[in-house]
């Protein structure tokens, strides 16, 4: 760090000498200050715009042009999750929320929502209390699945970009939290209900980031990608009717 602050040291002094010998060549070939000057005051009046447009202006487009750059990457890796995993692992979690059809009706997404349609049915999650019941059997499959999945789960969370994402980074831990909770269950018919009910509540919050996130990213494939969201639609593990085959 000290090696590169002497080089910027060094290099604005140099600057700053070539600066000042072009300036004593225009004189000693003109012999006019009052040019020098008015030059002079002109550049540095400049300066300030020059300032205000490459680095507040331009350096604010880059940022975000950046930030959307990496935006669109981080949704392919959510899209990735949905499609190896996710889509699937929702549908176990719905199959064991006996308060589901509280929320139903308002996940049955349409072709012909737009935008503030998905705004207003996202208020769905903010006071949704999940009610997980226990079910052994359904427990051993979840468990097997999870299992399959954690080198998947441990890859994305490999990956440098997931940190701008932040709600979905909470999401992989939750999974991967209570897959390493209940791969460590080896009889589940001798659980105590203490135990059951500390192993649902990982649970319910690993299923309360997963439903939002669902949500979010087939709110993004609304705009991004219509055939997707077709896909996503005609898949929802919140609608008994749907079906993947194109009617």
């Amino acid at each position: 760090m000290s090696k590169i602050l002497k080089w910027q040291i060094l290099l604005g002094f140099i600057l700053i000498l070539l600066s000042f010998g072009f300036y004593l060549l225009h004189y000693i070939i003109f012999r006019d200050l009052h040019h020098i000057f008015i030059y002079l005051l002109g550049d540095i009046a400049f300066l300030f715009l020059e300032v205000l447009v490459v680095t507040i202006i331009l350096h604010k487009l880059l940022n975000l042009y950046e930030k959307k750059r990496i935006l669109d990457k981080l949704n392919m890796v959510v899209g990735v999750f949905f499609s190896e995993m996710g889509r699937e692992f929702l549908s176990m979690l719905v199959d064991l929320d006996k308060s589901v059809d509280r929320i139903k009706q308002e996940l049955l997404i349409e072709n012909c929502w737009d935008q503030k349609t998905f705004s207003q049915k996202k208020t769905v999650f903010d006071k949704y209390e999940p009610d997980l019941y226990w079910d052994k059997s359904k427990m051993s499959i979840l468990k097997e699945f999870l299992i399959s999945k954690r080198s998947f789960l441990l890859g994305l969370l490999s990956n440098p970009n997931l940190m701008e994402h932040e709600k979905f980074t909470d999401l992989v831990w939750a999974i991967l939290h209570f897959t390493e909770e209940i791969s460590l269950r080896q009889d589940f018919n001798n659980l105590k209900d203490l135990d059951s009910k500390h192993l649902l509540n990982d649970l319910k919050r690993a299923y309360l980031n997963l439903l939002k996130q669902w949500f979010l990213y087939v709110r993004h494939l609304k705009t991004a990608y219509p055939y997707l969201f077709s896909l996503a639609v005609r898949t929802n593990p919140f609608d008994e009717s749907a079906q993947v085959e194109v009617n």
